[in-house]
């Protein structure tokens, strides 16, 4: 039997792009395997976008859900030749009175439509999950190199104009962005979807922000490449 057999599949679209994303539920055959593994590893902060602490996932360990990804990828996003840029496991510790101002908006991993993100979900808490959104003053729901200097433009009259948003996790209420999807983060579940697209993590009021990945927002992080 392979990965692929025990998968619970579906893709949905949102927004005016119909920007796909596939969800794919019972992703890991051992995920408190998984779990387990994160707690002998070394967290640490890798990056200033990142609102908690990481640690480096090892290739092996991917290359088996990779392989099982490949003909997804290419029915759905029209991608082949899979590769693992990098992955993380990856915890949120940093509260919302916290957060840096980047941190406060949603965000885009890369601006080439090869580049794909695979997010699994490990976390008992099915709280949190996964959010997309628009940006209101020019409509844009992925971000594309052309595309890049009118929304950087676009948000810099955006915050001169409303402020920075104050301090907390970005959701449905925010002025710059429209909320377009959002997905459960289950136990298990794992989220395809490209890396373009401008996203947050939606984390509830109340959740916890303890760094040891049996007790906060444990996820598995993952980039990919692929050819076009």
């Amino acid at each position: 039997m392979t990965i692929s057999d025990q998968w619970q599949l579906r893709v949905t679209t949102h927004g005016s792009e119909e920007q796909p994303v596939v969800v794919i539920d019972a992703f890991a055959p051992d995920p408190h395997g998984l779990r387990e593994d994160a707690t002998f590893l070394a967290f640490a902060r890798i990056g200033d976008h990142y609102p908690g602490v990481r640690a480096v996932v090892p290739e092996a360990v991917l290359r088996p859900f990779v392989a099982a990804l490949a003909p997804v990828a290419r029915d759905v996003f029209g991608l082949t030749d899979l590769s693992v840029v990098d992955s993380f496991y990856s915890v949120v510790t940093t509260p919302p009175d916290a957060l840096a101002p980047i941190q406060r908006l949603p965000h885009f991993d890369e601006v080439s439509p090869t580049r794909l993100a695979l997010l699994h979900y490990l976390s008992e808490d099915e709280a949190s999950g996964t959010a997309f959104y628009r940006q209101r003053s020019t409509g844009y729901e992925s971000i594309d190199a052309t595309r890049l200097p009118a929304y950087r433009a676009a948000l810099a009259d955006d915050l001169a104009r409303h402020g920075m948003p104050g301090a907390g996790y970005v959701d449905a209420t925010s002025p710059l962005f429209e909320q377009v999807a959002r997905h459960q983060g289950r136990f298990n579940r794992a989220i395809l979807y490209r890396s373009n697209t401008l996203h947050c993590a939606d984390i509830p009021a109340g959740m916890s922000f303890s760094a040891d990945p049996y007790d906060g927002r444990l996820t598995v992080n993952t980039f990919l490449d692929a050819r076009g």
